[in-house]
Formats: structure tokens, sequence, C-alpha cells
């Protein structure tokens, strides 16, 4: 490693590098291809990172690009390259779909070293002429399992052969795939695989927990955490409609500790709530797999699967969000009986051993309680109070208003006039 990083790693606290880190450092140095396959939180961007940046000159122009599956993830991903780049020298972009891309091609024209970026914009910008990539000697595709599927395969492959014959290959994963298992089917390069997953110790004590509650009751479950001191949680969903739905109850019962997080959001909103939430403004982030996707969120304790995943890769990807880089962590699984056997089934095979947990008035707890808690005093505590007699009596006095009265104008007639004229008449006759 050069001077330059090791003494930014010092001060930053790093006393030796993970187990990633150490597998690919010096391969990816020598221009290797290769597979990283390592838990969440393992250190995977310093991994390939620190090798390949030390292999450019600022001169050297576009040499590294960073494909991400979102637009969060490439700016999170850009961060720390360009806090490692700007000690040598290296200039850092970012270049994603929803961002003014004017900006980003007038951005092009000072040639960054470096680019992380999403793949359909970078893709744009080729179309257009505007990105070149035969200078490049590295290509990175993190979160690879999900980038390397069918929706996106086609785009990397082209990107890959729009690069120089030598450029060197980096995948990068939590969990395997059919595609990464037969990486080199699909790709020219020699492509060696470095997994890490059972050696690596950076995974703090994470709790993997069973809360039976119905799905109808699962929304009042979230205030009841609300309660508990200090708790804080990215709570994961299926479906958007869903996620929309108790966003929707929780605003009714004026909670602003939550947020929503969805791919669908404009990317300023999106923006302000992963700050608010690490800022712990947000107790409750609430959000999908694929917003959530790679998302790094220094010290979160707990996760909480509002809807409990139906593969075993969705629960490693989302549960990877807590217990990072030796902190504690705990996984909240919420559903029926049935639900929940069903996902201790899914899991056991890959060494995770769920156990209940219940509350006990406001802490949670492995013992069953004596007495259940009643959701829907939870529910009702939050809601707006009902208003009282007494109250909507004073509302009614303040509102009222006397009609102010119109005096008619000309000779005011007699309300019978009109018949006593009619009878006069008959009498004449």
């Amino acid at each position: 490693m050069i001077e330059e990083f090791k003494t930014h790693a010092a001060k930053l606290g790093y006393q030796q590098p993970t187990a990633i880190q150490k597998a690919v450092y010096q391969p990816l140095k020598d221009g290797q291809s290769v597979v990283g396959l390592a838990p969440t939180g393992s250190g995977k961007t310093v991994a390939f990172a620190l090798p390949l940046l030390e292999q450019i000159q600022p001169d050297d122009g576009l040499s590294l690009l960073v494909i991400e599956p979102s637009a969060e993830l490439a700016m999170q991903t850009q961060k720390v390259l360009l806090e490692w780049g700007k000690l040598i020298g290296l200039s850092v972009e970012g270049i994603i779909g929803g961002a003014n891309i004017s900006r980003q091609i007038d951005k092009l024209k000072d040639h960054p070293n470096v680019i992380v970026g999403t793949t359909g914009r970078i893709m744009n910008l080729i179309d257009l002429g505007k990105l070149k990539l035969d200078s490049l000697q590295a290509i990175v595709i993190d979160e690879a399992d999900n980038l390397l599927s069918e929706d996106t395969l086609a785009s990397i492959r082209t990107l890959v052969d729009l690069a120089p014959d030598e450029v060197s290959l980096g995948f990068f994963s939590a969990t395997k795939n059919d595609l990464l298992t037969h990486i080199n089917r699909w790709f020219i390069q020699d492509i060696q695989t470095y997994d890490v997953s059972d050696i690596d110790d950076t995974r703090g004590v994470v709790s993997h927990t069973l809360l039976e509650v119905s799905n109808k009751k699962k929304a009042q479950m979230l205030l009841r955490f609300l309660h508990l001191k200090d708790f804080k949680a990215l709570v994961f969903f299926d479906k958007l409609d869903t996620l929309q739905k108790v966003a929707g109850f929780l605003a009714h019962r004026h909670i602003k500790e939550a947020a929503q997080l969805t791919s669908e959001q404009r990317q300023t909103v999106r923006q302000k709530a992963l700050k608010d939430f690490r800022q712990g403004k947000v107790r409750l982030l609430l959000t999908t797999d694929v917003a959530a996707r790679g998302m790094d969120i220094d010290k979160l304790p707990v996760v909480v699967n509002f809807d409990l995943p139906s593969d075993p890769k969705t629960y490693i990807h989302r549960v990877g969000r807590t217990g990072r880089m030796h902190q504690d962590g705990m996984v909240i699984n919420m559903g029926d009986d049935h639900d929940l056997r069903d996902l201790k089934k899914l899991v056991k095979p890959y060494g995770y051993e769920l156990k209940n947990i219940y509350f006990d008035g406001n802490q949670l707890s492995d013992t069953r309680p004596d007495t259940p808690v009643n959701l829907d005093d939870q529910s009702d505590r939050h809601a707006p109070k009902p208003r009282t007699k007494e109250a909507v009596k004073s509302e009614s006095k303040k509102t009222v208003h006397k009609r102010p009265q119109i005096k008619p104008q000309g000779k005011k007639k007699h309300k019978h006039s009109k018949r006593k004229g009619m009878h006069h008449k008959r009498t004449e006759q």
C-alpha cells in the first residue's frame, strides 16, 4: 500500500485489512480480473478502491469505471473513492440517472480519472458520444449478483466490449448467483474467484428474532417500537403499495419519526430521507429491497422485516444492513405462526438461528409475558383525540354568526294580501 493510503488508514483507525481486502489486493494491483465474495459490511468498496486507485496517475484520463445498481449506492461509493483518490490527486465524478445530464456532460469535459455511475445513464452518454472508454484500465461491477441479471447483463457486456481488451474486471457481491458461478462463460477475461464468506470476521453479534403478530396488526407494532429507547430501524417491504399504506397509517397518527425510501421518489427526496435517518431525526425508514440495496448506514441497530423474504438471498442482503464492522445488531421478523415457521426452515441451511421474542412492558424480551400487548391501545395512543361534547358545543358557539337583517325596499305588503285580493274579486262578481 502506498504511503498516502497507509497514513489515511491509520487516521481512520484501521488496524488491519479485512479478509476480502487481503484476498483481492494483489490480484487487482497486478491487473487480474476477480470475483470477490464477502458478507455485506466487510469493506468491499475499499477492497477494490485502494489497489485500483494506486495504479492511476492524474494525467491518465478516465481509468476506472464503477457500476452500481442504484443512484444512492453510486453516490455512497463515489464518496469513498473521492476520499481516497484526492490524496493522490485523482478526480472522481458520479454519473447517475435522474440528475441533470447537461451538467454531467460538462463534467466529462474535465476528463475525470474515475466515474461511478448507474448503467442506464452511462449507456446513454456513450450512445450520445459524450463518454468514451478507450483509456479504461479497470471496470468494477458492484452488487454483481443484482447487476448480472436479465435486465442489465447485456448492457454490462456492451460496456466491457467497448473498453480495451486488456481491461481488468472486478465483480463484487455478498451472494452468488448462477452467472457469477459461471462468470468465465460470459466474459472473455480469465476471472478468478475469491470467496471469503466463511473466514470473514467483520460481522458483529446479530440476533435474529421472530415476533408473532398478525398482518392486520403489523402497522400498530411499528408504533410500539417507537416506545423503545434508542430504537432505530430499516423496515423492509415486498410491495410498494403496502409500504405506502403503512406510511399513510403512520402519517394519519402524526408520526414524524417515519419516512419512506423508494426508487419511485425523486432523488432529492431520497437523499433527505437518508440524511434524516442517519442523523436520528427519522427512526423508522420504510423501504424496499431495490431502494436499499447495498446501502451502508453506520451503526444501524435494527432491521425489521415487515414482509418476510421469500428467498434466502433476499434475507441475506436485508440483514446485512445491521451488524456491520463489528457492531452488534438485531433483526426482527414479523409474521403469524405459520409464516415464521416457514422462514425458520428457509434460512436455517445458511446458518441463521431464529428465536422468538416478545414485548414485556416497554421492552423486548425472550420470555413470553403473562399479559400480551394490546396493540389497539398503541394505535389509539397516537391517533388524534376525539372531541368531547363540551368542546364541540364551545366550538359551535364560536363559529355561529348572526345573519344580517335586510330591510325590504318599498311599501310592506301583508303576507295574505294576494289571497285577500283574489277573494275581493270573487265577491264582486
